[in-house]
């Protein structure tokens, strides 16, 4: 048996950083699968999937590679991390080139019943609610956002997301708890009704 393989992630750097690049395959190979998945599970989409990835293990290799890397004991959250910021950058990047603006036309395409497969109505009825959602946790400080989605579009625990945000698990709980009455706020604030029909 090879015995990097049975080598702490940290013992793996230390060891890549100093040139046997054999210990940074096992490390890919270690984490390859639920970093994927990760990624994947946010993009939903394979060739973006496969870009980030890719990106993210680059990032991974010169940072270690120039000597930069300080996360002891927590390679797998700082990967993670690499890659969420990744893929924030990424969205970030599609909002702002693909902002469109009813102003500028003449015609209502958000009432344009050619535009649409039913009528405008049945389709506002149906997306209300998760469209109010998004908007609603596009206004919470980014710290508990970032802990909103990963509990609730990652399903991951507590103790993953303390790990992978590199606080405390009570912070974490704090971060929910302070979004999930935020968002009750904003909800009352603006006297909207979420029900799905």
């Amino acid at each position: 048996m090879n015995p990097l393989k049975t080598m702490a992630d940290e013992e793996l750097v230390v060891l890549y950083a100093g040139g046997e690049n054999a210990a940074f395959d096992v490390l890919l190979s270690r984490h390859k699968s639920s970093l994927y998945s990760y990624i994947y599970f946010i993009v939903r989409n394979k060739d973006l999937t496969e870009d980030i990835f890719q990106e993210t293990f680059v990032k991974v290799i010169v940072t270690i590679k120039q000597g930069r890397y300080t996360e002891t004991g927590k390679f797998k959250a700082w990967i993670t991390r690499i890659a969420h910021n990744l893929i924030i950058d990424y969205f970030r990047q599609e909002r702002s080139e693909n902002t469109l603006s009813n102003d500028e036309v003449e015609v209502d395409l958000f009432n344009n019943s050619k535009l649409c497969d039913g009528t405008i109505e049945d389709r506002m009825v149906n997306h209300q609610v998760l469209s109010d959602v998004k908007k609603l946790i596009q206004y919470l400080p980014e710290s508990q956002r970032e802990v909103l989605e990963m509990r609730y579009y990652q399903d991951l625990s507590f103790k993953e997301i303390a790990d992978n945000t590199g606080v405390s698990i009570n912070t974490a709980l704090g971060r929910m708890r302070y979004a999930i009455l935020n968002m009750r706020r904003m909800i009352a604030e603006n006297q909207m009704e979420l029900s799905l029909t």
